[in-house]
This record gives structure tokens, C-alpha cells and sequence, in this order.
């Protein structure tokens, strides 16, 4: 039973999250504590001096867990830095601006001329993204308030099965894509809106919030970092320029021997293990598959296009403006009285349904020029992750996955070899 938790937590976590889509349906519960759920939420006007401090402090800790993870190999330095992140960037400066979400910001901004986006917001956009160009993901190390508060959670970590490892890994990609798609067409803040920790970094979140964010903390005592790994969009970014770093956390302080000790300390499966100790495929069946898998890249890029393309009427609906008139064209076609906010809100205002419907109009249109580029980019996500997989280069020790390794140095504790300059 008991190792059957993880997967029923992770199950309860998927299904709450699904149920939290649903729940504008029906009226929202009395114990909500005040708090609205943002729909374009901008970051929070502060003096500008403290705006600068924070990114500062961002530097500084983006640096020193650098420094903790490649040079000083200390995993109890690199908790230390989580605790401290927890504390300064989650519930002092509860949670935002933030990395995370500030890729919202940032599609608003590059698709919509009216929107100068702050500078401190691009900062923190692109700061975490240079220093894993330079030295791996270190922002999740330590300095990522969401990343920080799982950490320091995960005591019991299981494995979960390679299959439902990849289909979960898919999630995040899907939630950018939608995340871009939504900003940019000025239609919600997905990732503040369905944000589980911000609610509690402020201690007033909502009661389905709470829910979701226990859900994931608990999870997260088996399966470590159950939100990096399988919902943040960030996370993704953060793979991507990390697969190019020049320097990187590695898992032995000096030449690997084989020793086989390091081979299941990752709890994320991000050690790549040596080719001494693993066969190697056939090369008639790697050419194959190379040629393959290259030919189904621009396949899958189109058939994500169409696709979304098609459904552009269907996600446009997260819109205000197209729900409102859906909600009146419902009214005047099925005599259901259309009785939220906005209904009576647009009745009020003087405005008249056939400006209502043009602007749906517009806004669908628009939705059908956006919505193809993130089916594209879903489709070349997936053929390039294919692709990637007959692409191998050779290995002479155990080494983590550049793009997968969150630098939280685990694995140091595992490896016998002394450093080469310890006398």
C-alpha cells in the first residue's frame, strides 16, 4: 500500500487540478479570504530601489548556488540557499514577481505594442535563463521559491515508471505553449491564475488552491518536485539552455571509476549512466531511426499547426469578451438568463450585442493566426525529443542529464572518488 501512495497522490493531484478549470461553473465558496484570482496580473508597483534590490538579491543567489554546486560541491550549502530563497522571495516577497510567471509578461509584452513590460520583470525572465546557459539549472537549485518549498520536502523519494515519467514530462511544454498563447491574445494569466504556492506565500489563497498546493507538497514527499518536473513552464526554458551549458554540476568531483554507487541516487533519473556498463544499439538500427525520426519532425510540426488551428474557436473561450457573448448568445437563443458579473456588467454599460459579437469575432480570428504557432512548437517539441533519442554522445563515466539535472546535489554523497587536489 504503501508504495502505491505516490501514485495515488500523484492521481488526486491531476484530477484536483482539472476540477479547479471547472470551478467558475458554479458560485465561489464564502472561505475564498478575500482573495481574486488575477487575470493579466501585472507585477506589484514597489519603490523602485527595492524592485532593483530584489534582483540583486536574485544575482547574488543565482552566484552562490553556482558556486555551491560546481566549485564547492555542498548540497547542505545548497538547502541552506532554498531555505533562505523560501523565505526572502516566497513568503517576504510572496512569490512575485517571479521567474515563473514572468513569462507572461513577456508574451504580452513582444505581442501587444500597449504593454511596455517592467524592467525588472524582463530581468528576472532572463537572468535565471543566462546563468543556466552558463552553469546548468542553479536556479532551481536553490533560488526558485516553488522549486525551494518541494525541496525541502522530498523525504522519501520513489521512482516513478519511465513511461508515465515521459508522458508527464510532456505537461509543461503543453502549459508554455497555452501560457504564451493566453497572454499574448491578452486573455488570462494561466500560470498566476492555477499558481499552487503564491496562495500560500500569501497566506490567503483559496480553498481549492490550498487543496491543489497540500496535494503537491505531500506528493512531493515521494515524488520530488512533482510541480518542477511534470507543470512548470519555466522549467522548460531552463532545460533547454541548460543542455548548452559550458560548465555544469557534475556527479563526480574528478574521473568517474564505475563504481555504480551514483546509479539510482537521482530521484529525477537524470544520471546518465557509462557506456561500460550498458549495451550499445546496433548502428544499421541508429541510422534507421536517425532518418526516422529527422523525417517526422516537420510532420509533427504541421499535424501540432492544424490541429490547434481547428481548436482556436474552442480556446479562445478563455477570453472574457468571447465567454461574455457566449453567455448572451445563449440567453437570447435558449432564454437562459445570462446572471454573472459581467452578463450584468455589459447590460448596464449601454453597449450593444452586435459590438459584443464582432469583438468575439476578432478575437477568434486572432486566436486562429496564434494558435497554429503553439501546435507548431508542440509538434517540434515532440519530434525533436524523438529525434534527440538517436542522437547519443559517448560516455566514459556516469554523468547527469544537462537538461534534466536541477543542480540540487544529491548525488554528491554517493560518489567515493576524492577531488583531485585534496591531498
Amino acid at each position: 500500500m504503501i508504495k502505491k501512495l505516490p501514485y495515488i497522490l500523484m492521481f488526486l493531484m491531476l484530477i484536483w487540478h482539472s476540477i479547479l478549470y471547472a470551478q467558475d461553473r458554479f458560485p465561489r465558496p464564502e472561505f475564498e479570504s478575500g482573495y481574486e484570482y488575477p487575470t493579466n496580473q501585472l507585477p506589484l508597483q514597489r519603490v523602485v530601489w527595492l524592485e532593483y534590490l530584489d534582483v540583486g538579491v536574485l544575482i547574488a543567489a543565482l552566484s552562490l548556488s553556482s558556486w555551491l554546486a560546481l566549485k564547492k560541491r555542498s548540497r547542505q550549502g545548497l538547502v541552506w540557499v532554498a531555505v533562505f530563497s523560501l523565505a526572502y522571495f516566497g513568503f517576504y516577497r510572496e512569490g512575485c514577481i517571479c521567474a515563473v510567471g514572468s513569462i507572461q509578461n513577456v508574451a504580452l509584452a513582444l505581442f501587444n505594442k500597449d504593454y511596455a513590460i517592467p524592467l525588472t520583470a524582463l530581468l528576472f525572465f532572463l537572468i535565471p535563463l543566462i546563468f543556466a546557459f552558463a552553469f546548468g539549472r542553479v536556479f532551481c537549485a536553490g533560488v526558485c521559491p516553488f522549486g525551494a518549498i518541494q525541496e525541502l520536502t522530498g523525504f522519501r523519494p520513489v521512482k516513478l515508471p519511465k513511461t508515465v515519467e515521459s508522458v508527464m514530462a510532456a505537461i509543461p511544454f503543453i502549459y508554455l505553449a497555452l501560457a504564451v498563447l493566453f497572454a499574448a491574445t491578452k486573455s488570462q494569466f494561466i500560470i498566476c491564475r492555477y499558481d499552487p504556492f503564491v496562495g500560500i506565500f500569501r497566506l490567503n489563497a483559496p480553498f481549492t488552491m490550498i487543496i491543489l498546493g497540500a496535494l503537491l507538497l505531500i506528493s512531493g514527499i515521494f515524488i520530488n518536485r512533482p510541480y518542477c518536473r511534470y507543470l512548470c513552464p519555466y522549467g522548460v526554458l531552463l532545460n533547454i539552455f541548460s543542455r548548452f551549458s559550458g560548465k555544469h554540476l557534475t556527479i563526480t568531483p574528478a574521473e568517474c571509476t564505475d563504481c555504480r554507487l551514483c546509479e539510482d541516487s537521482c530521484p529525477y533519473d537524470a544520471i546518465l549512466p557509462s557506456d561500460k556498463v550498458i549495451n550499445i544499439e546496433e548502428p544499421v538500427k541508429s541510422r534507421k531511426r536517425f532518418i526516422i525520426y529527422l523525417l517526422l519532425i516537420p510532420v509533427f510540426v504541421a499535424a501540432g499547426a492544424i490541429v490547434f488551428y481547428n481548436l482556436a474557436p474552442v480556446l479562445s473561450r478563455v477570453n472574457s469578451d468571447v465567454h461574455l457573448a457566449r453567455e448572451i448568445r445563449t440567453e437570447n437563443e435558449k432564454g437562459i438568463e445570462a446572471i454573472s458579473k459581467a452578463a450584468v456588467a455589459f447590460k448596464e454599460s449601454g453597449s450593444t450585442e452586435d459590438e459584443l459579437f464582432t469583438q468575439e469575432l476578432n478575437i477568434i480570428e486572432r486566436y486562429r493566426k496564434a494558435s497554429p504557432w503553439a501546435g507548431a512548437f508542440l509538434g517540434l517539441a515532440l519530434g525533436i525529443s524523438l529525434f534527440s533519442l538517436t542522437i547519443r554522445n559517448t560516455r566514459t563515466g556516469y554523468r547527469p542529464h544537462q537538461g534534466k539535472c536541477y543542480s540540487c546535489g544529491r548525488c554528491f554523497k554517493y560518489c567515493p572518488v576524492e577531488p583531485k587536489n585534496r591531498i
